[in-house]
């Protein structure tokens, strides 16, 4: 099984930025970062660092550096490496009337290998893919930045969210904050939550257990008994009912009724986030609706806001959220099961989280995919 144990040399350089200015900043006790350090779930040692500096007075010094840094250190112009594009594996490109048209309105051109294809993932008990992958190219300017993208059949699928070691920060929560060991076998897909419960004014809520209110307007991603996951804005698209099990909010919606919220460049109030942060070129992920209740995950590294919300958009998404950011946050396997094994196979390439992070305890929430 593939491990990841290295990160691009840009990401290495701003957390060392950001740990030397803060570290130089903070006067908090140095025994509260060693305990940080040691903390159960899993985490890397930089995820740490910055969580720490955030919860200790120096979020407003890290928002500054990585605006700053990941603004001003655009993707390369140039075609992205070999290594990065994905690949279609011994599974058929298919042709799906149903699916949406990602080779229409591709640039640049010529296409990258497979570039638009959908490729069939695992399937479920009526032999039917229940999920289908694929990647596009969202950015004329920046031709090596690949957005992957993965459509899930929602009738096929049962959802569930799952509660970190650490986020969100109201627990103790239920469960061993790791896909529990009977739903291993039935995995078709994990994938991440989004911001730090700190970082946004939204809520959680999770089998009757809540971590601060649910806020009117927030986008919010709602699990109901039945296993499907809808999208929308909270008492505006969504809202409360006996049927729900699950509500993870997250900032505000950028996709509405099949179009790019306006203004996702403005950042008017914070409304996305911390000032400037959508204009930042990092890793970014979002979760969106289709029309047919399809589920959307877009995930690439290199894209701004408005890139993440064009790629949705491209995908069918009618509906959308951003989930997390940045390297080391973004997250996506599929899952392909037999009677011995489940191996899991990342979204794309150059994702730098082990594709099995969510079997183990973990520091923040999560999704998952079971194969109904």
């Amino acid at each position: 099984m593939k491990e990841k144990t290295s990160r691009p040399r840009k990401t290495h350089r701003v957390r060392r930025i950001i740990l030397i200015v803060s570290l130089s900043l903070s006067l908090v006790p140095l025994s509260s970062y060693a305990q940080a350090l040691t903390y159960p779930g899993n985490a890397s040692f930089a995820d740490r660092t910055v969580g720490w500096l955030r919860d200790n007075g120096a979020s407003g010094v890290v928002n500054t550096i990585e605006n700053w840094y990941y603004t001003h250190h655009a993707p390369s112009a140039q075609a992205p490496p070999p290594d990065a594009i994905p690949k279609a594996g011994a599974a058929p490109i298919v042709i799906d009337p149903t699916l949406p048209n990602l080779r229409a309105n591709t640039a640049p051109t010529p296409t990258l290998p497979n570039e638009g294809q959908w490729i069939p993932g695992p399937a479920s008990s009526n032999a039917q893919p229940a999920l289908y992958t694929s990647f596009v190219q969202p950015d004329t300017n920046y031709p090596s930045v690949i957005a992957g993208i993965a459509l899930i059949r929602q009738s096929q699928t049962t959802a569930h969210l799952v509660a970190g070691t650490r986020q969100p920060d109201t627990g103790p929560w239920p469960g061993q904050a790791r896909v529990p060991a009977d739903d291993v076998a039935h995995l078709l897909a994990t994938f991440n939550s989004g911001f730090k419960s700190k970082d946004i004014t939204g809520g959680f809520y999770l089998n009757g257990q809540y971590s601060r209110d649910l806020i009117d307007g927030q986008a919010s991603a709602v699990i109901t008994a039945d296993g499907r996951i809808s999208i929308g804005a909270w008492n505006a698209g969504v809202q409360m009912s006996p049927e729900v099990t699950a509500v993870r909010q997250n900032l505000h919606l950028i996709v509405s009724k099949g179009t790019q919220v306006p203004d996702l460049s403005i950042n008017a109030g914070g409304t996305w986030g911390s000032s400037r942060n959508q204009l930042q070129y990092t890793w970014r992920s979002g979760l969106g609706t289709d029309a047919h209740g399809n589920l959307i995950y877009v995930a690439g590294n290199g894209l701004t806001l408005e890139t993440l919300a064009t790629s949705l958009v491209r995908a069918g998404a009618t509906t959308a959220m951003e989930l997390d950011i940045h390297n080391g946050q973004v997250n996506f396997s599929s899952w392909a099961s037999n009677a011995t094994t489940s191996t899991p196979t990342e979204l794309l390439p150059n994702m730098t989280t082990s594709p099995d992070r969510y079997l183990s305890p973990d520091q923040r929430d999560f999704f998952y995919l079971t194969v109904k």
